[in-house]
């Protein structure tokens, strides 16, 4: 007798009855809640969406690792976070790239030293690695050099003290020195140095590379903390600009495709990997692009909390729970914005 295969199949595997038969805000199962306790140590990097979970995760009790806490100079939290302090566990800004995420654990554990890891403005010097985190640079390369050694000491701690490490995946494109690979958070010559076509070169990663990144990183990770675990997301804020010849929409697709791609095939192939859909949750055509702000670019705030609401779904309802939540949103910190900002400048001055 022939069975249908299809028959066993529980009601989220269908259309029908998972989606078409549901407001987008009562969708069930989009996922399967990783095993989390509140005592777990809990890291996040990435792009600017990872700010979310992170910033949830702690509002709600998860013992949140903050490696480079603030010092006490700042007139608020939200001046802090302008220097890049509370934004992620560590003060390295936004981790766009795969290829940034190794090339920081490699610096972080001294197997690597970036020829060019300053970039100068006027007569300040700027981190080449993270520019975004300090608005007004330094007044020597060396002064830069001993503030990176000292970040790279809690980033070289975190990695080996953290239980889950979030990591959400924000671009495939990026620039990087022709002299040694180094990528770079923003194009030289968008927030210090300068561009200079026979120093730098535009990479955009392709999915072998990406994925052979990530395998990369999990035996790093791994060899320093062998019960670390990790989650991973892909942003749905589109590109800002894209460097390719392609027109932004479709180089949006393309990034964000290849990303997901893999970051679904390291799900299904490692045990201590899990991924997140907050990507589709915002994305997908389902939700007619109504959890976007009129720019369509970025997420308003009903899209984060029903991103958070499907996050704390199951186990993780009752571990963290919404009551503990009361503080007010906050702006994102996004390099990309200040590509965006430079852009404007630029054509204002013309």
């Amino acid at each position: 007798m022939t069975v249908n295969p299809y028959k066993s199949q529980p009601q989220k595997a269908f259309w029908k009855t998972a989606v078409a038969a549901r407001h987008m805000a009562d969708m069930q199962d989009l996922w399967t809640p990783l095993p989390l306790q509140k005592a777990d140590r809990v890291a996040t990097a990435g792009s600017c969406f990872a700010q979310h979970i992170g910033r949830n995760l702690a509002l709600r009790g998860a013992n949140y690792m903050d490696m480079e806490p603030a010092p006490p100079v700042f007139e608020d939290a939200a001046q802090a976070r302008d220097w890049g302090y509370g934004v992620f566990s560590g003060r390295y800004g936004n981790i766009y790239t795969t290829r940034q995420l190794v090339q920081l654990f490699d610096e972080a554990h001294g197997n690597r030293t970036p020829v060019e890891r300053v970039w100068q403005k006027g007569d300040r010097y700027f981190d080449a690695l993270r520019p975004s985190v300090d608005p007004v640079g330094q007044d020597s390369p060396d002064t830069v050099i001993a503030l990176r050694e000292k970040h790279l000491a809690a980033v070289r701690a975190m990695f080996a003290d953290l239980d889950l490490f979030v990591f959400t995946m924000g671009l495939t494109e990026g620039w990087e020195a022709r002299a040694d690979g180094t990528m770079y958070p923003m194009a030289p010559g968008t927030l210090a140095g300068s561009h200079d076509p026979d120093k730098y070169v535009f990479h955009n990663l392709r999915h072998a590379e990406i994925l052979a990144d990530m395998t990369g990183f999990r035996d790093r990770l791994l060899s320093v903390n062998p019960g670390a675990r990790m989650l991973l997301t892909v942003s749905p804020v589109p590109l800002t600009a894209t460097a390719t010849q392609e027109h932004v929409l479709p180089a949006t697709v393309y990034s964000k495709s290849v990303l997901r791609a893999v970051a679904g095939e390291l799900a299904e192939d490692y045990d201590d990997i899990t991924y997140f859909p907050s990507y589709e949750i915002i994305s997908s055509h389902p939700m007619q692009g109504m959890f976007f702000n009129p720019d369509k670019r970025t997420v308003n705030q009903f899209g984060v909390d029903l991103v958070m609401q499907q996050f704390f779904s199951g186990p993780l309802a009752a571990e963290f729970s919404a009551a503990q939540v009361a503080a007010a949103p906050v702006d994102l910190i996004c390099d990309e914005e200040k590509l965006e900002q430079a852009l404007d400048r630029a054509d204002a001055a013309r």
